[in-house]
């Protein structure tokens, strides 16, 4: 192993206990990619304390810079540095389960959030969003950006977010970050602490790099003739062309899936629609397209095969880059250089906040009012997210019925 756990490591946990937590998360984080990246704060930094803010911040950063979706990621990083494979196993089972069994049976249940309760309550679940991202960008700004130096980085990533939005964008950002983190040269204030340690060899990471670019290349060859292989083709392609996760990826399977007429317009966005509301990773609308493709494999076969499919390139690449990432980070210029892109990282965070979160949740000042609300019951009252989720729900339901 190229990176072997000693006494310094963090802690090591078991896979139940992964499990455990990463379960919470997938039935109670709502908001979409960048609320996830606050709940996980909340729940494993700061709660749980199995890494602190800069290596957590060093995680956001080079799930950035890869295909695929970035939350899911550094989850199933977190995982395995817990508690191995059966870890990383438990991570992204715990987390993609509960949002992928919904999608799955949303069809019988559209009726059910189709009236004002319902919507107001879905609403609900979008305002408390705004607050959990406020809560992370806050408690990392606090920790990544404590000088004006880095206070500068962070806001120049908003402006190059602003200039160039989208991937391309928050990469150019967190390139620029580093390179002016590199030269600060503020690398000697670096603690030591939180490193990424992965039980994972160079060679492993290696072979999983190639993995994913055989994949890539011979799964179109292998496709012709076979409706699945052509299927787990098509939604390997998606999640292996993704840059920036979540909504980056409607466009590649509406061109992958509603194009060839596996299934329709109308079906398409009625489940994009629903995976707006449910908690977990957007990346699971896979298993809703899966179940209701026309052609076989479809039901649940189909959205098991569209899941793993759409998941498995940005796992293999991310596993093919980790073994090189924390030897890489403890160099005495990649400390200044990883410093610039964390306070970056907060950057891009902030301007997520504002665009789509706030943008998004926000429609008038009674929506302002409970998102408010729900920061200092998360921030001042010290409320379990989860709880402050069932607030905003039935707040939002209450607003919903008040007009």
């Amino acid at each position: 192993m190229s990176n072997a756990v000693s006494d310094s490591d963090p802690a090591r946990g078991s896979a139940g206990e992964v499990f455990g937590a990463f379960l919470r998360l997938g039935l109670t984080s709502f908001g979409g990619p960048i609320a996830h990246l606050g709940y996980f704060r909340d729940e494993l930094v700061v709660r749980r304390r199995w890494l602190d803010d800069h290596a957590y911040a060093d995680l956001i950063a080079l799930c950035q810079f890869l295909p695929g979706p970035a939350s899911s990621q550094v989850g199933f990083a977190l995982g395995l540095m817990r508690a191995g494979w059966l870890g990383a196993l438990a991570a992204f089972t715990a987390f993609t389960l509960p949002s992928a069994l919904i999608l799955l049976v949303f069809a019988g249940a559209a009726t059910a959030i189709s009236g004002p309760l319902g919507q107001g309550a879905l609403h609900g679940l979008k305002v408390v969003a705004v607050a959990i991202v406020a809560q992370a960008v806050w408690g990392m700004a606090r920790q990544l950006c404590p000088d004006r130096e880095r206070a500068a980085i962070a806001v120049l990533a908003v402006v190059v977010l602003a200039a160039l939005p989208g991937a391309p964008g928050m990469i150019l950002a967190i390139a620029a970050g580093a390179g002016l983190g590199l030269a600060l040269g503020r690398g000697a204030a670096r603690p030591a602490s939180g490193h990424l340690v992965v039980p994972l060899s160079r060679g492993a990471g290696a072979a999983a790099l190639l993995l994913f670019l055989a994949l890539l290349a011979l799964l179109p060859l292998l496709a012709d003739g076979s409706q699945a292989l052509a299927m787990i083709d098509s939604f390997y392609r998606a999640g292996a062309l993704v840059f920036g996760g979540g909504h980056v990826v409607l466009p590649l399977l509406d061109a992958e899936v509603v194009q060839p007429g596996w299934i329709g317009p109308q079906a398409f966005l009625a489940g994009y629609g629903a995976a707006q509301a449910v908690p977990g990773p957007l990346f699971t609308f896979a298993a809703y397209l899966g179940a209701a493709l026309g052609p076989e494999p479809n039901g649940v076969l189909g959205a098991a095969l569209a899941l793993l499919a759409i998941f498995l390139p940005g796992f293999l690449v991310l596993l093919g880059v980790l073994p090189f990432w924390d030897r890489f980070r403890r160099m005495a210029g990649a400390q200044s250089l990883m410093q610039g892109a964390n306070a970056a990282v907060v950057g891009i965070l902030g301007a997520a906040l504002y665009s789509p979160v706030f943008t998004t949740a926000i429609g008038g000042l009674p929506d302002l009012a409970l998102a408010l609300a729900c920061f200092v019951a998360l921030t001042g009252w010290k409320l379990a997210p989860w709880r402050v989720v069932l607030l905003a729900a039935m707040a939002g339901a209450a607003l919903a019925l008040a007009g």
